[in-house]
C-alpha cells in the first residue's frame, strides 16, 4: 500500500513537471514560420531578464541585445506565455489597428485580481466599448469647460504656493499631490480637504504599491493588501454616488462633474460606473504626475527650451489681467509646450509596451504569429529608433516643428486603435498649465543622477528633488 501510494505521488509530480516542460518547449516544433529567437528558462523563460530595469530613454539591454540576434520581432517565453516581441514600427501599427479582430487585450490574470474583469483596462469586446464610448463622451464635454480648467489652475497654484520657503521639493510627491486631488475634484466634486478624499488616497496609495508588487494573495503581502484598498475604495466610491442619488437636487448645484454625467448614464451597471471612477482615478493620477515630471526633469537638462518655454507663457500672462484665469484659447496658444510635451512622451516613455494576445493565426510579411501567443508591441523602440527620429536619443523638442503627432505611426504615447487613451488630451492640459505657474515663479535645478527608470512601469528611483531658485516676486495666487 505505501509503495503503491509514493509511486503514485511520483507520477503526480512527475506529470506535473513533464505538463509544464512540454507547455514550454512545445510551442518552438508546432509553427512553422514564427520569428527567430529564445524561450529562455523554462516556466520563466526570460521574463525576468525582460523586466530587469533600465533607463527609460533606452532599449535596455534585453531588447538590444534580442534585436541585434534576432531582428526587430522576435520570439520568446513571457509572463508564462509564448510571446512575440515587436519592436517595429509597422507590426505594432498592425496590432493596435486590429484589436479585436486579430488581437485582444490580454493583461496578467494578477492584474484582473486587483483592476476588477470590467476595468477599462482589461475589459474586452462589448464591454470595454461602453466604457470607452463614456469615457469620450466624458473627455469631450469636460476638456475645454471653464470649471475643470479654473480648478486645474486653483490646484497648481495651490501647490506651488507651498514652496514660497522652500529651497528643495521631492518633485514627484509634488507632482502626485497636483494631480489626485485634481482628479478626485473633477471625477467626484472632492475637495482636498475633504475626508473622503483623505480616506481615498489612503487607499490608493496602498492600490498602487500591489499593481506593480510580486502577485501572492497572502494576508499582509502588498497583493493582498492592494485587493482589499480597492474594495474599499469601491465602498467609498458606492457611497458617494448613493449620497448623489438621494441629493439629486443639491449635487446639481455643483460644478457639474464626471460622477454627476455617469449618475445619467443608463448603459453602465453599477460595478462598471465604479470600475470607471476607478480607472479615471489611475490613469489622472499616476500617468500624469510621471509626464509632468519628465518634463520638468528634461527641460531643467535643457537651458534652450527652458528659455523659450518660459518667453511662451511670459507671453500668454502679459494678455491677461493679474488674477484671470487660463482659458483654452491661451491652452492652444501653448505651441512650443506642447512640442516639450511631445518630446518628453517620446524620449521619455512613460508606457514601454501594451499586452496583447493573437485571436487567430497572423500572418505578418513572412512569418506566423500563433492563435494564443501573447504579443507586445513596444512603444519605446519605435520612439528611439534613430531611422525614424533624427538625433533620437537627444531630448530635442523643436523636432515636433515639422512632425505630426496626430497621423504619426512612428509615435504612440498612448497607444492606439480602440485603445488610445480617451483622457490624453486632459493629462496635456494639466501639465500646460502647472507649467505656465511654475515657469513663472521658479527656476530649478535637478541631480543628474535620478532618471526616469522602466521597471517596465516607469518612476523617478529618488522621486526627482528639485533645487529651487524663486523668482524675485511671486506673480501667481491662489485665487
Amino acid at each position: 500500500m505505501a509503495g503503491g501510494f509514493w509511486i503514485g505521488v511520483f507520477v503526480s509530480i512527475f506529470g506535473g513537471v513533464l505538463g509544464l516542460i512540454l507547455n514550454h518547449f512545445l510551442p518552438i516544433f508546432m509553427k512553422q514560420n514564427v520569428p527567430k529567437g529564445s524561450f529562455g528558462w523554462p516556466i520563466l523563460g526570460e521574463t525576468l531578464s525582460f523586466l530587469k530595469p533600465h533607463s527609460s530613454n533606452s532599449l535596455g539591454s534585453f531588447l538590444r541585445d534580442h534585436c541585434s540576434r534576432y531582428g526587430k520581432v522576435f520570439k520568446s517565453h513571457l509572463f508564462f506565455c509564448p510571446t512575440v516581441v515587436s519592436c517595429d514600427e509597422e507590426l505594432n501599427y498592425f496590432i493596435l489597428q486590429n484589436e479585436g479582430k486579430l488581437f485582444e487585450c490580454s493583461y496578467p490574470k494578477p492584474i484582473h485580481g486587483i483592476l476588477g474583469n470590467v476595468s477599462m483596462l482589461v475589459a474586452v469586446g462589448d464591454t470595454h466599448k461602453r466604457l470607452r464610448n463614456v469615457a469620450l463622451s466624458l473627455v469631450s464635454i469636460t476638456k475645454s469647460k471653464p470649471d475643470f480648467l479654473n480648478d486645474i489652475e486653483k490646484i497648481a497654484i495651490q501647490v506651488l504656493h507651498s514652496w514660497k520657503d522652500k529651497q528643495q521639493v521631492m518633485f514627484c510627491q509634488e507632482a502626485r499631490k497636483f494631480t489626485f486631488n485634481v482628479i478626485v475634484k473633477q471625477v467626484l466634486g472632492l475637495t482636498q480637504d475633504e475626508p473622503q478624499t483623505t480616506q481615498i488616497l489612503e487607499d490608493f496609495l496602498t492600490f498602487m504599491k500591489g499593481l506593480i508588487s510580486l502577485p501572492l494573495y497572502i494576508p499582509g503581502t502588498p497583493y493582498a493588501r492592494a485587493v482589499q484598498a480597492r474594495s474599499r475604495i469601491s465602498s467609498t466610491v458606492k457611497g458617494i454616488i448613493e449620497e448623489r442619488r438621494e441629493n439629486i437636487c443639491i449635487s446639481r448645484k455643483r460644478s457639474s462633474d464626471f460622477l454627476e454625467i455617469l449618475l445619467s448614464v443608463d448603459t453602465l451597471s453599477q460595478d462598471e460606473k465604479v470600475s470607471f471612477v476607478l480607472d479615471s482615478l489611475l490613469g489622472g493620477y499616476e500617468t500624469t504626475s510621471l509626464l509632468l515630471a519628465m518634463v520638468v526633469h528634461f527641460i531643467a537638462q535643457s537651458p534652450s527650451a527652458f528659455q523659450q518655454l518660459k518667453m511662451e507663457h511670459q507671453k500668454i500672462r502679459s494678455l491677461k489681467e493679474k488674477d484671470e484665469f487660463l482659458n483654452w484659447e491661451d491652452y492652444r496658444n501653448m505651441e512650443f509646450t506642447q512640442y516639450v510635451i511631445n518630446e518628453a512622451l517620446r524620449y521619455g516613455n512613460v508606457v514601454k509596451f501594451v499586452h496583447r494576445k493573437a485571436l487567430k493565426d497572423v500572418k505578418f510579411r513572412d512569418y506566423i504569429i500563433p492563435a494564443g501567443w501573447k504579443v507586445l508591441p513596444v512603444f519605446t523602440a519605435v520612439h528611439l529608433e534613430p531611422s525614424l527620429h533624427k538625433s533620437a536619443l537627444e531630448f530635442n523638442p523643436w523636432r515636433w516643428e515639422s512632425e505630426d503627432p496626430t497621423l504619426c505611426k512612428k509615435f504612440t504615447p498612448f497607444g492606439g486603435g480602440i485603445r488610445c487613451c480617451p483622457g490624453s488630451d486632459l493629462a496635456k492640459v494639466e501639465v500646460a498649465f502647472f507649467l505656465h505657474h511654475l515657469l513663472q515663479n521658479f527656476r530649478w535645478r535637478t541631480e543628474s543622477v535620478d532618471q526616469p527608470m522602466a521597471y517596465p512601469y516607469v518612476e523617478f528611483e529618488k522621486g526627482l528633488k528639485l533645487n529651487l531658485d524663486p523668482c524675485s516676486s511671486w506673480t501667481s495666487n491662489p485665487h
